[in-house]
């Protein structure tokens, strides 16, 4: 039984194209499809991980926290899931996602590429998204996981 997952090449080549011009250090799994890579923030949070699934339809960009909430204190996580909700309102491209069975927290962006290919500026901002709201959201994510503040008080901070 062969155990590759289905994808597209010509997606693949898009993202490595990008990736290649724009100097990033990567790998790729050739088996299942998927890029993974890390960014840098410029936050307290210090770092992302990046894994990039690609189909024969489209990619999602999933950038991860290097910093769990603590799932087994129910009111961290019920602060945590009540900032993410209030961060993700309104945003227009992706959106944060936290698993609640153990605390993982990362921001989701998924291109469809039904029928097309996605352009250099399509890649780039998918990349790039994730991280900028990493930035933007740390110091709130941080605080609630480690100085007790509200999800109110949090975004507001970031906000």
């Amino acid at each position: 039984m062969d155990d590759r997952e289905e994808y597209s090449q010509d997606i693949v080549d898009c993202i490595r194209e990008f990736l290649v011009d724009d100097d990033w250090n990567f790998d790729f799994d050739e088996e299942r499809g998927i890029f993974r890579f890390g960014v840098n923030l410029d936050s307290k949070l210090k770092n992302v991980r990046y894994f990039v699934p690609v189909r024969e339809d489209g990619y999602t960009v999933y950038a991860i926290s290097p910093i769990n909430a603590d799932n087994d204190d129910k009111d961290v996580m019920r602060e945590m899931n009540e900032f993410i909700n209030r961060a993700n309102y309104g945003l227009r491209n992706g959106n944060f996602e936290i698993d609640v069975r153990d605390g993982e927290i990362r921001y989701k962006v998924f291109v469809d590429c039904d029928n097309q290919l996605p352009s250099r500026e399509v890649v780039r901002g998918s990349i790039v998204i994730p991280s900028v709201m990493f930035e933007r959201y740390s110091p709130g994510l941080l605080d609630v996981m480690f100085k007790g503040s509200t999800a109110e008080e949090a975004i507001s901070k970031c906000e």
